[in-house]
C-alpha cells in the first residue's frame, strides 16, 4: 500500500529499496522515514526496557526515536537517511 500525496506532485527517480526483506519503490529525495511511512509503517523500533512503540516523532533528528538498520549499521536516524538504490531498512517492531 502507498500512502503518498499523489496530486501535484513531482517525483524524482524512482528506486527499490528492501524494508524487512520486502521490495518497496521509493523515490530519490525521500527519506528513510518517508518510505517506511509511505508504506503503512508507523512503527519503527521498540524501547529496549519497556517495550514501547516509536516511529518518527520530531522528523529532524534531534529525538532519535525512528532508529533503524541501514545496510547493516544499527541505531541509524530513519528521518535523516536518504534514500539510495538497493537499501535494506530493518525495522524492530515488537
Amino acid at each position: 500500500m502507498d500512502r503518498r500525496v499523489t496530486s501535484d506532485v513531482v517525483r524524482e527517480d524512482a528506486v527499490t529499496v528492501y524494508v524487512d526483506g520486502a521490495v518497496v519503490t521509493a523515490y530519490r529525495g525521500e527519506t528513510a522515514a518517508g518510505v517506511l511511512l509511505a508504506s503503512g509503517r508507523c512503527v519503527f523500533r521498540s524501547t529496549p526496557r519497556g517495550h514501547e512503540s516509536r516511529g518518527v516523532f520530531c522528523g529532524v533528528g534531534i529525538c532519535y526515536d525512528c532508529l533503524v538498520t541501514i545496510n547493516g549499521i544499527p541505531f541509524v536516524r530513519a528521518c535523516m537517511t536518504p534514500v539510495t538504490d538497493g537499501m535494506q531498512i530493518q525495522t524492530v517492531p515488537r
